[in-house]
């Protein structure tokens, strides 16, 4: 009996270091694998969203030794009633106005700070548009419909085999992706795992073989459509995003901090959602885009393409919201209305017809309750006008 103790004992043992070991051996990818868990707890949502570098694989992008692009301070502006309110019902952390390039209103909240570089989500989609549009213009892609297995050939007997590339701007491929982020076995869950566990995002892509109907057909929003128009350009270019990021758009910008990406183990950006800035540097990109692709004196996107890719598209359902290349346009879009849209609250709105741009950033939890994203709309909307005095 004592004997057979003994040897019970022994292997408690090799089985405790054995897990210590593998504890060691592992420790990173537990640590991000709990961050993908806790991510979005209520306790650490505001502090995760200001450091995903610290939690996740990441790509700092140099903004290069140019002087800092200035944002001019205009008169303090008012903000419309129930913005305060709305603020702390949205777990807003960042609010920043430009009427005519100018700063009308800049707060913080939630303790958080002008320095944070913050998560993106899928206002980064619209930053891939824009670059997208760039190399196009360079003449590495041939035409919006070529199909993207031209490009990315590892996509060939996949879902994606067959869709072109205006159809994955348009979040229009036909890919069957389960988008619920309160799902833990939703698509999008799987690929955040995949994400923190240094697995391959265009692994994940080339594995997506489930159709919901032909390419062009429906719009429907799949977030790993922009993975694979990451993948296009990355195969037109024979260049990382990181790289034509940094060089075609964050250096000319003049922006205040090195922004990064969050990257898969591979270090292939996250570029449907993991692009980190400063608040008032995702202001810059909006005002550059107002003002038809032109920034310090140079013309950073063609205007054409901005032209084409902030209207609607996308073959959208009948009075839902509007689509166009990686853009969101409103219900009832007012002509130059446009929108970039990130989960949790985060969005950069641009109005050109008054010369209004907003960046607000947040950690709602609540941001799919419903009537959330429409009082949202409605409120960035009174503070455009606001801005432009009425």
């Amino acid at each position: 009996m004592r004997a057979t103790l003994r040897v019970l004992g022994r292997i408690v043992v090799l089985l405790l270091l054995a897990a210590v070991v593998v504890g060691i051996w592992k420790r990173d990818e537990l640590s991000r694998l709990w961050a993908v868990n806790s991510l979005f707890s209520e306790e650490r949502i505001v502090q995760n969203f200001s450091s995903m570098d610290r939690l996740f694989f990441a790509r700092t992008m140099p903004r290069g030794d140019d002087p800092v692009a200035p944002l001019p301070q205009g008169a303090a502006m008012a903000l419309p009633e129930g913005a305060d309110t709305w603020i702390t019902d949205r777990a807003v952390t960042s609010l920043i106005v430009l009427r005519d390039g100018a700063i009308r209103h800049e707060s913080y909240h939630l303790g958080t700070g002008a320095d944070d570089r913050r998560i993106s989500w899928s206002v980064a989609k619209s930053f891939l548009s824009v670059l997208t549009g760039i190399v196009m213009a360079e003449g590495a892609i041939g035409s919006l419909d070529d199909p993207v297995t031209d490009y990315a050939p590892e996509l060939r007997g996949s879902a994606y085999d067959g869709a072109s590339l205006r159809n994955v701007l348009q979040m229009a491929s036909g890919v069957e992706f389960d988008e619920d982020y309160l799902k833990f076995s939703s698509d999008i869950n799987r690929m955040g795992r995949v994400l923190a566990l240094g697995g391959s995002m265009d692994g994940f892509a080339a594995g997506q073989q489930k159709q919901a109907g032909p390419p062009g057909e429906a719009w429907r929003y799949v977030s790993i459509d922009t993975h694979v128009l990451g993948m296009v350009l990355r195969g037109a270019t024979g260049r990382p995003v990181t790289e034509l990021m940094q060089e075609k758009l964050i250096v000319p910008l003049g922006l205040e901090a090195d922004p990064y990406y969050v990257t898969d183990g591979f270090g292939t950006a996250f570029v449907l959602g993991g692009l980190n800035l400063r608040s008032r540097d995702y202001a810059r990109f909006g005002q550059m885009v107002l003002q038809d692709g032109q920034w310090q004196g140079r013309q950073i996107v063609p205007p054409a393409w901005l032209a084409e890719s902030t209207v609607p598209s996308a073959p959208t359902a009948p009075g839902a919201e509007q689509y166009g290349y990686q853009w969101w346009m409103p219900k009832d879009a007012a002509e130059g209305e446009v929108y970039g849209r990130g989960i949790y609250g985060q969005y950069l709105f641009i109005d050109r017809a008054r010369g209004v741009v907003i960046v607000t950033t947040a950690a709602d939890r609540q941001f799919r309750d419903e009537g959330v994203h429409d009082g949202n709309i409605a409120m960035l909307r009174r503070i455009a006008r606001a801005a432009a005095g009425g």
